[in-house]
């Protein structure tokens, strides 16, 4: 299998590519500009006052009856999945896309207009490297009244395979695979958007397509249909004459691949599971997808990856590893002492982050009034337990940690989810958030108990000499 790119990508220069809204018909013009590491894909309303914008994200959807819609800061931008798939065709992480209207132009109804704009000007790797999501295990979505049933397994890779059934007999059951990433440009992103005459009437009928074109769609004609009717078409659309091809789609377009309108639906997926916000490694399968089962499936992987974020933090405790520090060297580098030193052992210490061990036990002096016949370890002893631990991070920073004192300027987003008891143990890390400046440190601090988070804070701490301290 073909490695995926690791570095994130931008595009070289900015693009512009205009075209006319599906459902608006109104002309518009979307320009694509390069964008930072860790940007990901947003869209700009300049045409809006304030000139808001709209991250491509599935909490930000807001409609997905046609096409996917994405709303934000008052704005919204409609038809969002061909060109997202081209993105991700293309292994792009970092994309600004101004926009001068509500919906992202239709081309011809595939991923391909975009892919060849994106191709000639070429992307350019950036110094981070690619921030995958590996699939850990089966993640499954499935909706049984339309028979929605989807799947994301581990891979090293990216494989999609796509089924569709509609119960037609033009279409029956088509299938549309890739087996990595690379195959997108050649052989997805070329096919385009389908859809049944009888929509069709219905859509003209209630005026929702007013940019759509016999050239950027696939009419599949799923029934018996009067010369009288393809006239009324023609005219419409204004053409001279329309008929029924043999394969039972009207003759005005030659199907570029036998199963295109399944290679179809597999583009508009990936480009739909770019709202993930992250590029996937995994195998995904997908038996009847839709836009609003896409979002469900990728709001299901986003979901998984907060809980993930969560994991990531577990120390699993070895007791017979020799921690880093015993609550005797922690003595010698922080100033507390019993009832109020609350780090029993350091488990890892780098420049950047620090793990530490609390025993909560019944013996301590503070239950004796905390709750005696429920006893609950207080928070704010939690915060400084944490603080404790982050003080042990900063105090590294100096040759002579003994001569100083960490003191606290700072508690933000602070959040107790869970209640810690007498017999827990309580795993901390705190993650510098960026480098210690004039003996100031950032922290994300977060406390576990087993796979649980109990606490999680920002804090803000500053070293001072404690002859410093005294005299203030």
């Amino acid at each position: 299998m073909k490695a995926m790119n690791v570095k994130q990508r931008t595009i070289k220069s900015e693009i512009s590519i205009s075209g006319v809204g599906l459902h608006t018909g109104k002309p518009v013009t979307i320009t694509l500009k390069p964008a930072p590491e860790h940007h990901w894909y947003r869209f700009r309303r300049i045409d809006l006052e304030n000139q808001p914008t709209v991250v491509v994200d599935a909490d930000n959807v807001s409609d997905t009856s046609r096409g996917t819609t994405i709303s934000q800061n008052g704005a919204s931008v409609s038809t969002i999945e061909h060109l997202m798939a081209a993105l991700v065709g293309l292994q792009i992480d970092n994309v600004l896309i101004d926009i001068d209207g509500p919906e992202v132009p239709i081309m011809d109804g595939s991923s391909a207009p975009f892919v060849k704009a994106i191709e000639q000007i070429g992307y350019v790797d950036q110094l981070a490297d690619r921030d995958y999501y590996e699939i850990p295990h089966n993640i499954h979505h499935t909706e049984s009244d339309r028979k929605v049933e989807m799947v994301a397994m581990p891979l090293d890779g990216y494989r999609f395979t796509c089924m569709i059934d509609f119960n037609s007999p033009v279409l029956g059951s088509q299938h549309a695979s890739i087996s990595n990433i690379d195959e997108f440009s050649k052989d997805i992103a070329s096919s385009r958007t389908f859809c049944f005459l009888h929509e069709l009437e219905m859509l003209l009928k209630n005026n929702l397509i007013k940019g759509g074109d016999l050239n950027n769609a696939i009419v599949v004609v799923d029934k018996e249909v009067s010369k009288d009717e393809l006239r009324h078409l023609a005219k419409l659309f204004n053409r001279e004459d329309i008929d029924v091809a043999k394969e039972g789609i009207l003759d005005n377009i030659e199907l570029r691949h036998q199963n295109e309108p399944a290679r179809h639906k597999l583009l508009d997926m990936i480009g739909d599971l770019a709202l993930v916000g992250r590029p996937i490694k995994g195998h995904i399968m997908a038996a009847r997808p839709g836009h609003a089962a896409n979002v469900a499936f990728a709001k299901k992987i986003k979901a998984q990856i907060r809980k993930d974020k969560g994991r990531k933090y577990i120390k699993i405790y070895d007791p017979n590893m020799p921690p880093l520090y015993d609550t005797v060297q922690i003595m010698k580098i922080l100033p507390h002492r019993q009832p109020m030193l609350l780090v029993d052992k350091i488990l890892e210490l780098t420049k950047t982050h620090v793990v530490g061990l609390k025993n909560v036990t019944m013996n301590e002096e503070l239950f004796r009034g905390h709750f005696p016949s429920a006893p609950i370890f207080p928070g704010v002893l939690q915060i400084e337990a944490m603080a404790q631990t982050g003080g042990i991070l900063v105090l590294s920073t100096v040759p002579d940690p003994e001569n100083y004192l960490t003191l606290f300027l700072k508690i933000e987003n602070c959040r107790f989810k869970a209640q810690v008891n007498p017999g827990d143990t309580i795993i901390f890390r705190c993650d510098l958030l960026e480098p210690i400046r004039r003996g100031i440190a950032q922290m994300k601090g977060i406390g576990m108990v087993g796979e649980k988070v109990v606490i999680e804070a920002e804090l803000m701490a500053q070293i001072v000499k404690v002859k410093e301290s005294q005299a203030s």
